[in-house]
Parts: structure tokens; sequence; C-alpha cells
């Protein structure tokens, strides 16, 4: 298992360089450059000045030898400088992705504790009133847009109602309170995006976990488990659960990416300075460093949830031992 492992990490490398390189040369196919923002509203600087400030950012460069310079600094850490305030990027980074993973890594445990559970209770119930509740909840978390979702729920927590600040994550006077008092008054800054984010997600994760649960109860070991005598929990939780999980876990791997760049629209509504804002506001100012940084990141999350979920395969399913089967040992008994 060790050697399978390895052998899977060392070949996300490769995949790495080729996001990473393709990430790259399509941001500097973006029209504009990043010194425009600095030089194109300032009629009085020059060309020569244009110039140099391209030779201090390195632009003047062929875009190969761009991308080889980041590598050598990528695998020492060093996402390079901002273009916008000269700021390291792994400092701007750090200073935005704790709020923006508290946000999404409890969005992401909310969905698995509530999905779950509303998919297993359509499945079991299905076709009678609690099914037909979570497929119209399923619905209408489809079809509903988060930013109008945002704009709705402010209007009324907020603004009607007043139960709720509108934005940011702390209050203006948060450094008076003491220790609960500003992990309550945070709790109330992210109550709505947590809750916005859970949502979409929540819907999809119950209509995967219903569908998978109405396939695997009919099967054959089900049958059989219930002829035993079980009760109908141990059937449910411990033989039809299980083999359900296999697309949740891969939904969730999906999701392991999202967990800093999946919150850009209501980072803006709600003025929360995260991963999301930081991203979009460097692609609008083409600041190269940074927007590297955050692909990069991304790019490393991707291929750590894709890696995870292979390996959790094989534990929710004892059929998938991707060792084994790379190596060609098949027992016996394993043969149909």
């Amino acid at each position: 298992m060790v050697r399978h492992i390895t052998k899977k990490l060392l070949g996300l490398i490769p995949t790495l360089i080729g996001i990473t390189l393709i990430s790259f040369f399509v941001i500097h196919l973006a029209p504009g450059k990043p010194t425009d923002l600095q030089t194109s509203m300032n009629p009085k600087v020059s060309y020569e000045a244009k110039q140099r400030l391209e030779k201090l950012y390195g632009l003047d460069k062929p875009i190969h030898i761009q991308y080889v310079e980041w590598v050598k600094r990528f695998v020492k850490f060093d996402f390079g400088r901002s273009y916008l305030d000269d700021r390291p990027v792994s400092e701007k980074i750090a200073e935005r992705i704790p709020i923006t993973i508290l946000i999404n890594f409890s969005a992401i445990l909310l969905t698995i504790g509530l999905g779950i559970p509303l998919g297993i209770t359509g499945a079991v119930k299905r076709g009678k009133l609690p099914d037909k509740l979570t497929t119209i909840f399923v619905f209408i978390g489809f079809s509903t847009p988060e930013f109008w979702l945002a704009l709705l729920l402010m209007n009324l927590f907020c603004i009607n109602l007043g139960w709720l600040p509108v934005s940011g994550i702390a209050s203006l006077d948060f450094e008076s309170f003491n220790v609960a008092g500003k992990i309550l008054d945070m709790a109330k800054h992210l109550i709505l995006p947590i809750a916005i984010s859970t949502f979409g997600s929540l819907a999809i994760i119950s209509r995967y976990m219903r569908t998978e649960m109405v396939g695997i109860m009919t099967q054959d070991y089900i049958r059989t488990a219930r002829a035993k005598g079980l009760d109908e929990k141990a059937v449910i939780y411990k033989h039809a659960l299980k083999n359900a999980l296999l697309p949740i876990i891969t939904i969730l791997g999906l999701s392991v990416p999202g967990l800093i760049g999946g919150s850009v629209i209501f980072e803006s509504i709600f003025a929360i300075p995260g991963m999301g804002r930081l991203f979009y506001e460097s692609v609008m100012a083409r600041d190269y460093p940074v927007i590297m940084g955050v692909l990069s990141i991304g790019a490393i999350l991707t291929l750590l949830g894709n890696f995870l979920a292979d390996i959790a395969y094989s534990y929710a399913d004892p059929r998938i031992s991707l060792p084994a089967r790379q190596a060609g040992v098949v027992t016996e008994e394993a043969e149909p």
C-alpha cells in the first residue's frame, strides 16, 4: 500500500507541471498587462518609463523564460511578489486563506452531516411525503442562484429584521470584546455565507445519496440481510450505506479545491476578505504572481482531492483494491 501511495504521489508531479504550464500561458494571453493599471491612467508616464517598469517585473523576457524562472521560485515555495503592492504573494495568501477555509470547510461538514441523512430518508421513504419534500428541496437548491439567494437573505435577516450584520467578518468594536464575544460576533457574520455555501451542495449530495441508496436497496444481498431477520437500521447503515458512499466520495474529492476558490460570489457580496476576492481582484489587475499562486494551490488541492478519493474507494468498497489489481494479484476467493 505504501508503495502504491508513493507511486501515485510521484505520478501527480507531471500533471501539476502541465496544469501550471497551461495556466501560465493562458493568463498571459489575456488582453492587458500588469503595468497598464499604473501607466495607462497617467498621461505623464513616458514610453521609456513603461519599458523600465516591464523590465523591473521581468515582462520583457520571452514567456517561456518567465515560466522557467517562476518554476524555480515555485519549487522553493516562493510565489514571488505582487505587482500591486510589492508584498510577497505567500503573505497575501496567508492572510486570506484561513477565513475561506473556515467558511468552506464548515459548509462541507454541514453538507455531509445533512445531505447523507436526507438522501437516506428519501430512499427509504421513496414515494412518500418525506421523499417528496426532499425532492422539492433538491429542485429549489439546484435552481436558486447563489447571488440572488444571498441578496434575499441579506435583505431579510440583516436589513428588515436586523438579526445579523450586513457584511464583513467582524464588527468595528471587535477588539473590545472578550473571547466569547469575539467568537459570537464572528459567528453572526459567517452564518449567512456558510448557509448559502451549504445550500446548493446539500441538494447535490442528497440527490446522489438517494439515487445510490434506491439502487442498492433492491440488491440481492439486501434482501438476504432482511430475510435473516436483521434490524432495518443495520441493513441500511451497515450493509447499504457503505456501498452507496462511492459517488459521495467522488464529489467530496472534487470539492477539496473549492476550499480556497469556491467562494468568489458570496465573498464579494458580503465583503469577506477571502481567497475568492483575492483571486478576482488579482485577475482584474493582471497581477500574475498572485494569480499563479492561487491557481497553483488550487491545482495541488485538486490533485490531492482525487488522490484521497482513490484511497477512500479501497476502504469503502473492498472490491476496489488498486495495489493488488495493478500488481496482478487476485486470490482464488476473489474470482467470480
